[in-house]
């Protein structure tokens, strides 16, 4: 996995995104809701597991293309292990990225939230967001 330097920016914007935040929140929800059989921690960062039903490997691969475009400090690596997929997550060596990427990691949970908790329980780790009219969702981390 190419985990992205250090020193590459803790910033995440929606800006460009094909979806909303609350799409992609959604589409987690059913992803995980159907699919997922597991997930664990790992030396680089964390694994969910997944049914390799038809198409599933594909939506893992357009979501996590869809996360890198918004979240640079992100690394993934999805490949399929008999009958799971196995999507592998990192983040860059950057304490408030690895805030994050546990909140990632909860996601099979959290999903189920709206996306004003969810931003509030980032916000409440040092996140903050910024709202523009124009945008979906972008926030940075001071």
């Amino acid at each position: 996995m190419d985990i992205p330097p250090s020193s590459t920016p803790i910033v995440c914007d929606m800006a460009t995104a094909p979806d909303t935040a609350q799409q992609r929140l959604d589409e987690y929800q059913r992803l995980f809701g159907r699919h997922l059989v597991g997930r664990e921690k790992t030396a680089e960062g964390i694994r969910f597991r997944l049914r390799a039903e038809p198409g599933v490997e594909e939506q893992v691969r357009d979501l996590a293309a869809r996360e890198k475009a918004c979240c640079a400090f992100f690394a993934f690596d999805i490949t399929t292990d008999g009958e799971q997929v196995i999507w592998d997550c990192a983040v860059s060596d950057n304490d408030t990225a690895r805030v994050i990427l546990e909140e990632y990691y909860l996601l099979p949970e959290t999903a189920v939230q709206s996306t004003a908790e969810l931003e509030k329980r980032l916000a409440d780790k040092g996140l903050h967001f910024i709202s523009d009219p124009a945008t979906p969702l972008r926030y940075t981390v001071d």
